[in-house]
């Protein structure tokens, strides 16, 4: 081999900025699309903040790739710009619930964002210290160097319990803080989310609600055309955005989706050899995007709606192609039998019934009311959005 051969060989001839394809990418304001409501109402909601005020509490929910996380993170960022010309000073902690779902993981997580050891001369130590120290810490950052703290806590639902949450809404009130204050933003995919707090925390966090819709073709198409410039010049093809729009939006309506299929696209482009990202690459990137987004789902659900997702998809691939979606009280009979060979207890059908509504939710399966026929009622019956092949590889290896 020679000097001068590399194993990365030349410039990417595809992409001229990748990172404007990633999902941890945040755009400025006007790249944000469709989202114009939904950001008002937050800034209403946490404007107090920008003159030293208590921000309202927040919860937000939606469907995955709705722009929640997006809308949070670029809303506080502006208030505590605005708020720096009032000589307010915001401090911003986002905490990943899914990554840190124990109390000590999450009031570390955000003393630590919200700390500057050389400013404050307090250290937030990853071991050795218990959870009310860490507290303790937060407590003393938070008077030390700010006026109020916004704490972004994205996939609440997957907390183990509700004491953080009692913790630091009531933070002020109790007295905790003296010269500072702050504000919490809730961020679940799970519409039900404050139905499962307790009384004190429910009524001391959810001030104010707010469901973002998934987004239509029109909008989807928006956003990908305002991330375009992340392709060398004339390298994608003009009916490439469009195709991957309507996909989106026929299936999720997800932004995140759709951003994902554009940058596969790129990919197997280049993997080609090909100079131009072409619609003939986008079905093979949907796939792609498809298997992705399926196993960071599934990932991310709880055990027992794994169990019952692999147990619809295992009764599916039994039935014939002309059979009717499955019944709940046949999909409860197959969760019972995966649950037994995990060696794992079964959950009473009412719970397996929330369950398989939660997952409707996510759209990993489709749910609907039939009537078994006159004079006997109706039940629901439930059916896979993807192959239920994708879906046992996916629950398997999750």
């Amino acid at each position: 081999m020679s000097e001068s051969t590399s194993f990365f060989g030349n410039p990417d001839p595809i992409f001229a900025d990748k990172e404007l394809l990633r999902v941890s990418h945040l755009p400025e304001g006007d790249r944000i699309i469709g989202r114009d409501d939904e950001l008002r109402s937050l800034a209403k909601a946490i404007k107090d903040a920008q003159r030293g005020g208590t921000p309202n509490n927040v919860l937000i929910y939606g469907k995955t790739g709705t722009g929640k996380s997006l809308c949070s993170k670029y809303i506080t960022r502006d208030l505590a710009d605005a708020a720096a010309e009032n000589g307010v000073r915001i401090g911003i902690a986002y905490v990943d619930c899914f990554q840190e779902s124990t109390e000590t993981q999450t009031v570390r997580t955000i003393a630590e964002s919200l700390n500057d050891p050389e400013e404050t001369d307090i250290t937030v130590p990853h071991s050795g210290v218990s959870t009310s120290d860490y507290y303790r810490r937060l407590w003393d950052i938070l008077d030390a160097r700010l006026d109020v703290g916004i704490i972004i806590l994205d996939e609440i639902d997957k907390l183990e319990d509700d004491n953080v949450l009692m913790q630091l809404s009531r933070a002020a009130e109790a007295g905790k803080v003296d010269d500072s204050t702050l504000g919490i933003i809730g961020i679940s995919n799970k519409i039900r989310y404050k139905d499962t707090l307790n009384e004190r925390v429910k009524s001391s966090l959810s001030e104010r609600d707010f469901v973002f819709p998934p987004y239509d073709a029109s909008q989807l198409q928006a956003i990908l055309q305002s991330r375009a410039d992340a392709f060398r010049e004339n390298v994608l093809e003009g009916d490439v955005i469009p195709k991957v729009a309507a996909l989106a939006a026929r299936e999720h309506g997800d932004a995140r989706k759709a951003i994902d299929i554009l940058r596969y696209a790129g990919e197997i482009a280049d993997e080609h050899g090909d100079d131009s990202v072409r619609i003939k690459y986008v079905d093979e990137a949907h796939d792609r995007e498809e298997q992705a987004r399926l196993s960071e789902l599934i990932s991310k659900q709880p055990t027992h709606s794994k169990y019952l997702m692999l147990a619809l998809a295992l009764r599916m691939q039994e039935s014939s192609e002309d059979e009717p979606p499955i019944p709940t009280k046949q999909i409860h009979s197959a969760y019972q039998i995966v649950c037994e060979r995990e060696g794992t207890e079964p959950l009473k059908m009412r719970r397996v019934r929330d369950l398989l509504s939660e997952l409707a939710f996510l759209s990993l399966i489709e749910q609907e009311r039939k009537g078994r026929g006159k004079g006997k009622g109706a039940h629901t019956v439930n059916e896979l959005v993807d192959d239920p092949e994708i879906v046992v590889e996916a629950c398997q290896s999750a």
